[in-house]
């Protein structure tokens, strides 16, 4: 971490656009605090505005201050610049700085934050706030003991703070860093030292979700401190270059939408090119199926993201996050259909239109992921979950609630859960 005497507080900072490669920095404009230096506001340069994008729908390319609606964010799609929960508790461990609002989050988080969108110390040039290069696999263990050090108060030694990186990821809690996989960009998570193995559950979750057909980000279980890690692949990095991501949160508020599964499969209909449409839709109600039928009622906002094409459209980015809450809630955190968020099969094929899919082609997608995903437990077991954590899963994923919900549509379906359904959207 750099030295915090180094930095005066300031209350604009420029914003830069590095989707074109480090060798075409481009300014956007200026980040400013306002309203009691509660939020964060954006006013593009006349550069910009003459060459460049509107960052979100939310963000026209007009001459004018923007700014969020609540407090403690920042204007539309800058907010999923900022590092999530987790993030901000390692800037708040060290940054020892005299302000730290969210202008100072947005540059403590760095130049590995997620997307394409950077936060310079300079309007010259783009100087981010300096940090080490990430670490590789065989800083595992050490960085699972600076975790541990965090999560713990303890103190951590100046040397052992670059391991840690707090801009990585568009949303959670849980502690991550980055590191190096043969050379690409992983996100990697730990163990917050509860009794399930989590990291490994996700691991199984997202390798039994690219059986249902879902795009998923690619994924491994890791050794790191005596327990499971789980590294993702990035999806915001492709061939060394960044892209532009924004959260489904951000899209959906941008477009004054309520916070849902069919808004965004509207959404999809004026933000995906045309002849991916159809599938973009089907793959999101093959996700949101899915979501249902394997207890991940986490399934929040945060949690789905768009990448922008080089045409300026979006197509949804891989599924990430995607596990059991293992709470048997019965509501999802995003709307599902004419029941709201209620966690059932019958109300997401309620909206199946807003899809683009007809009935029988939405009960033919819900009996195909049904049909995977009542072999959860075969799967678990190859992936190495242990049998406590299979014993506490099978209560809320075999029960009445959902076990009948699966059992009943995988018996509709062509396969009757006998073989896995192809790879790929729709």
């Amino acid at each position: 971490m750099a030295d915090a005497k180094a930095y005066k507080p300031k209350d604009t900072l420029p914003l830069w656009w590095l989707g074109g490669g480090e060798a075409e920095a481009t300014p956007i404009g200026l980040l400013s605090l306002a309203e009691g230096n509660r939020k964060v506001g954006l006013q593009y340069s006349e550069a910009w505005l003459t060459s460049g994008f509107a960052l979100s729908e939310d963000l026209p390319l007009v001459s004018q201050l923007f700014l969020p609606r609540e407090k403690d964010q920042a204007a539309g799609a800058v907010d999923d610049a900022r590092p999530d929960r987790w993030g901000e508790r390692v800037i708040r461990k060290f940054e020892q700085t005299q302000r730290l609002s969210v202008l100072e989050y947005l540059l403590f988080a760095g130049d590995d934050r997620s997307g394409a969108l950077g936060v310079s110390q300079s309007e010259e040039a783009y100087v981010p706030w300096p940090s080490d290069p990430a670490p590789d696999l065989g800083s595992l263990d050490e960085m699972a003991e600076v975790v541990r050090k965090v999560l713990a108060d303890e103190p951590v030694p100046e040397i052992q703070k670059r391991l840690l990186r707090p801009g990585a990821s568009l949303g959670g809690a849980r502690p991550k860093s980055l590191i190096t996989i043969d050379g690409a960009p992983w996100l990697v998570k730990f163990s917050e030292g509860e009794d399930m193995d989590t990291e490994l559950i996700e691991h199984a979750s997202m390798t039994l979700a690219a059986s249902c057909g879902i795009e998923v980000a690619s994924t491994r279980a890791l050794q790191a401190g005596g327990r499971h890690a789980v590294a993702i692949r990035r999806f915001d990095r492709a061939g060394g270059m960044r892209l532009h991501a924004i959260s489904a949160n951000v899209a959906l508020r941008a477009a004054g939408e309520e916070l849902g599964y069919p808004q965004l499969a509207q959404l999809l209909r004026r933000l995906a090119p045309a002849r991916q449409i159809a599938s973009q839709q089907a793959q999101l109600f093959r996700r949101m199926v899915f979501n249902i039928l394997i207890d991940n009622t986490d399934d929040h906002e945060k949690n789905h993201a768009l990448l922008r094409q080089p045409d300026g459209s979006y197509l949804l980015a891989p599924a990430f996050d995607v596990l059991p809450a293992a709470q048997g809630l019965g509501y999802q955190a995003l709307g599902v259909g004419a029941a709201g968020s209620e966690s059932t099969i019958e109300n997401a094929l309620s909206r199946s239109q807003d899809f683009g899919l007809k009935p029988a082609a939405a009960r033919e997608i819900a009996g195909q992921v049904a049909s995977v995903t009542d072999r959860w437990k075969d799967h678990f077991v190859q992936a190495g979950v242990r049998k406590a954590d299979m014993a506490i899963l099978s209560q809320y994923l075999d029960g009445n609630r959902l076990g009948d919900q699966r059992r009943e549509h995988a018996g509709g379906s062509r396969s009757n859960g006998k073989e896995a359904w192809p790879k790929g959207p729709g």
